[in-house]
């Protein structure tokens, strides 16, 4: 900001230019690198009018009065001068003509002048470059960065999906505080004037934070965790929060296990042209805990948590059709499990697990699919033991869920998925040195589409197992699915891909889990 030194104004009853009926308005903000100060303002009819004497201190300015002659002289720090004529809406710049939207007008003892005086005559004068926004009641001096930031609002599938412009764009940082969000920009300070929200159980409002840069995302009682990202347009940015809401644990009517007759295990018919439905499987359940880790996370509620999550994305962000084999603590069946797939003729099955091992080391994500030389005989084969070992040695009596009759004709269209699904995998978490796997694991009676198993870490490994109990982490997983499942739709429109190469069989010297 600019020094002040103020010269004292003597009034001239007999100047024309008398403001009629100007009343008090709300402050403006002064922002400069140094400071934010208010500045008081008038309301004269339709003009935002700020006194002379109030403008005198912040920009270094000195103002006199011709006693004679009527007209006012504003003098910048740097010796170049404005010159005023009451009465008339033009004002002489350092010798150059500019107009106002009001003339000046006196108000008891001062001289008040538009608000725009600022931009339009100070601004060039001063060198100092000054942009007014009235809207928001801001002065902005010299380098100040103060972004506007525009809000969208929409909702679908549970998820509020807040759009955020912001001109012009700037570097951000969203933190999860208690019962907000806070986007911390990188900016002298935030334009106030935001656009409303709809509040909710999910939300309660957008407003200015505790400082002058960030904004903070009140969040409601449903609240249960969030996803941000950022695009850039143009000269602005563009931040994209998601609100996932927490999930209670409410049981989801689960079909009973059709007749053998009413599901064909071969169905004859071309696989339908894209994805609608996808049955979400979170493994395990009630007294089926599965894995557990050094530090006491268990496989059940891992797989759970990454399912809801995984919901809300494909129907909030796709609009598919989600539904699940469970949404609470509790044991399903095998067969109840198939029905609810069969019968709502699903497009694809995601089956969430997390694995376990003797060796502490062996550690990352892999994915399942059933082999064709392993389907029918031989997968029973394989299974006559009952229990089911683990990759990395020792054994867990789990139900995993891959097929062998149905699933014959589906072959194809599963390995196409689980190999984008390992690539998608591989770009955001820790992945297995055997990330792809074709192995006979227990048999769900006759689900009739694309499957896959994903072993989402190891939780005897102490690092997986700290990962996969963040929401952090948990949130990348399910990025990585929904983009796969985008590129299988794109997959199966355009015809399935030849069986990928890099997939793994099992050891024929250990046992298929």
């Amino acid at each position: 900001m600019l020094s002040a030194s103020l010269a004292g104004l003597s009034p001239h009853p007999g100047l024309a230019g008398q403001a009629a009926g100007a009343r008090p308005a709300p402050a403006f903000t002064v922002i400069s690198p140094q400071a934010r100060t208010p500045l008081p303002a008038s309301q004269a009819g339709d003009q935002l009018m700020v006194a002379l004497d109030d403008l005198a201190p912040l920009f270094g300015l000195t103002v006199r009065e011709d006693g004679i002659g009527g007209g006012l002289t504003v003098t910048a720090a740097n010796g170049k001068r404005v010159l005023l004529t009451p009465g008339q809406p033009l004002a002489s710049a350092d010798g150059r003509l500019v107009s106002l939207p009001a003339a000046p007008v006196r108000d008891g003892r001062r001289w008040l002048v538009p608000i725009e005086f600022l931009s339009r005559a100070i601004a060039p004068v001063a060198g100092t470059p000054i942009e007014v926004r009235r809207g928001s009641r801001l002065v902005l001096v010299g380098d100040v960065r103060v972004p506007r930031v525009e809000v969208r609002q929409q909702e679908a599938g549970g998820v509020i999906r807040l759009t955020l412009t912001v001109a012009p764009r700037a570097g951000h940082q969203v933190t999860h505080e208690g019962n907000r969000l806070l986007l911390r920009f990188d900016a002298t300070a935030l334009d106030p004037a935001l656009p409303a929200v709809t509040p909710g159980p999910l939300l309660q409002g957008i407003r200015l934070g505790d400082t002058p840069a960030t904004l903070a995302v009140d969040l409601g009682p449903r609240f249960g965790s969030y996803r941000a990202s950022a695009a850039t347009r143009d000269a602005n940015s563009e931040v994209i929060v998601e609100l996932v809401p927490s999930f209670t644990d409410q049981a989801i009517p689960v079909p009973p296990p059709s007749p053998p007759a009413a599901e064909p295990l071969v169905n004859l018919a071309p696989p339908r042209p894209s994805v609608r439905t996808v049955v979400i499987d979170a493994g395990h359940g009630g007294d089926e805990q599965g894995a557990s880790g050094p530090s006491g996370a268990l496989e059940k509620e891992v797989a759970l948590a990454v399912a809801r999550r995984l919901r809300a994305v494909l129907e909030g962000r796709l609009g598919l059709r989600v539904l699940m084999t469970r949404d609470a603590d509790k044991a399903v069946s095998l067969d109840e499990r198939a029905a609810l797939a069969n019968t709502n003729k699903a497009d694809l099955f995601i089956s969430l697990h997390a694995n376990a091992s003797l060796r502490p080391a062996t550690r990352g994500a892999q994915v399942y699919f059933l082999s064709a030389g392993q389907g029918g005989e031989a997968s029973r084969a394989a299974l006559a033991g009952g229990a089911l070992p683990t990759l990395g040695g020792g054994s867990r009596d789990v139900e995993l869920i891959l097929w062998d009759l149905a699933q014959v004709r589906h072959l194809d269209e599963s390995a196409a998925f689980a190999a984008i699904l390992e690539e998608e995998l591989r770009g955001r978490i820790a992945v297995n040195e055997r990330p792809v796997l074709q192995a006979p694991f227990r048999v769900l009676a006759a689900a009739n589409m694309p499957a896959v198993v994903v072993e989402t870490g190891y939780l005897t490994n102490t690092e997986d197992e700290r990962l996969l109990k963040s929401a952090g982490h948990q949130d990348q997983i399910v990025q990585a699915l929904l983009q796969s499942v985008i590129r299988f739709r794109e997959v199966r429109e355009r015809g399935v891909a030849a069986m990928p190469t890099g997939v793994s069989a099992p050891n024929p010297s250990r046992p298929p889990r």
